[in-house]
């Protein structure tokens, strides 16, 4: 099953330089694009303000019937970029979304915000 990754678009970080033209967000999304480009079981999508704004930039990971999460405090790396990638490839490959603990990418650690329950059919 597809986990889709969405991408806050409009998170700025309370350092945000504006002389860049694009902000953290468009650049955290841009990363991630690159990292999911042709990885299996993984989507990308950016959206809009996904209201974390104290704790940007941030994503989320959902999948059909499967646990979600909401993951922020990143900048905007390929480090981070491919963590969350990695994450959402192991969150795609589980039956229930929940990876355990001990194969979380280590850019992503510390990094969850929330997490909710898949919604009942």
């Amino acid at each position: 099953m597809t986990t889709t990754i969405t991408i806050c678009d409009t998170c700025k970080r309370d350092d945000w330089d504006s002389t860049t033209g694009a902000t953290d967000g468009e650049r955290l999304a841009t990363l991630i694009e690159a990292a999911a480009d042709m990885t299996e079981g993984v989507m990308t999508r950016r959206h809009s303000c996904l209201m974390g704004c104290s704790n940007a930039c941030n994503v989320t990971l959902q999948a059909q019937g499967k646990m979600s999460y909401t993951l922020g405090r990143f900048d905007a790396t390929e480090e981070a970029a491919q963590g969350i990638v990695d994450y959402a490839t192991k969150h795609a490959a589980t039956e229930t979304g929940v990876v355990p603990y001990r194969e979380w990418p280590v850019p992503i650690k510390g990094h969850f915000v929330t997490r909710h329950p898949p919604l009942a059919d």
